[in-house]
């Protein structure tokens, strides 16, 4: 279980470190709120443990970074309304950040750029000179690279997500998703996701869509 109150201190830090000089009102319930999205029953995967392991990518990939924090609160947004037969989680979850932290004292600039970088999660294609896009998109994708058992544990949660989808037009729509993304000239698009990354990720993504086909 992720621990609760340390994540609420990240949250607090870096709207803290994001909000424009006077600060603004209490972080805590904005952290609390969110956390609570975190924790919806209808999540197997996208839950308070991939926040985490989002936070924690960002952390390694953090000197890539135009704007670390916002890139920090991109990810408390960037999945934060998430309904598994719903399409447009990503722009839901933009317009939050967009009414959220304006009110919490982030800057109208910082704020559009947290949103501009939630819609990025959507196609996870940022440009050459987007850095503050390469970071999330490759600390959001870190998952692809996992040891075969947590990649296994990742698969397995993304199925229960999409319980009610059966079992043939789920592995035809994943199998989809696994030959798109294979077909992309790179996964991550940091120094640091191409050097540990990529290939452990093009492995089990082909080892996926093998054992999909079988």
């Amino acid at each position: 279980m992720a621990d609760l109150d340390a994540l609420r201190l990240r949250f607090v830090r870096a709207l803290e470190a994001a909000r424009a000089p006077g600060g603004g009102p209490d972080p805590v319930p904005y952290a609390d709120n969110l956390l609570a999205r975190w924790q919806e029953p209808q999540r197997r995967y996208h839950t308070v443990a991939h926040l985490t392991a989002v936070l924690d990518h960002i952390d390694v990939l953090e000197k890539y970074a135009a704007d670390p924090d916002v890139v920090r609160l991109a990810a408390w947004f960037h999945d934060a309304v998430y309904l598994p037969e719903r399409s447009e989680n990503e722009e839901r979850s933009a317009r939050l950040a967009e009414r959220a932290l304006p009110e919490a004292g982030v800057p109208d600039a910082r704020t559009a750029e947290v949103a501009r970088l939630v819609r990025l999660t959507a196609t996870h294609d940022p440009a050459d000179d987007d850095h503050d896009g390469q970071v999330l998109c490759d600390a959001d994708l870190a998952i692809l690279a996992a040891p075969p058992s947590a990649y296994a544990g990742y698969t397995a949660q993304v199925r229960e997500e999409y319980h009610f989808v059966p079992n043939d037009a789920f592995r035809e729509g994943r199998s989809a998703i696994l030959r798109q993304l294979l077909g992309l000239p790179r996964l991550f698009h940091t120094p640091y996701g191409q050097e540990h990354w990529e290939s452990t990720a093009r492995y089990n993504l082909a080892s996926e869509l093998e054992m999909l086909s079988t």
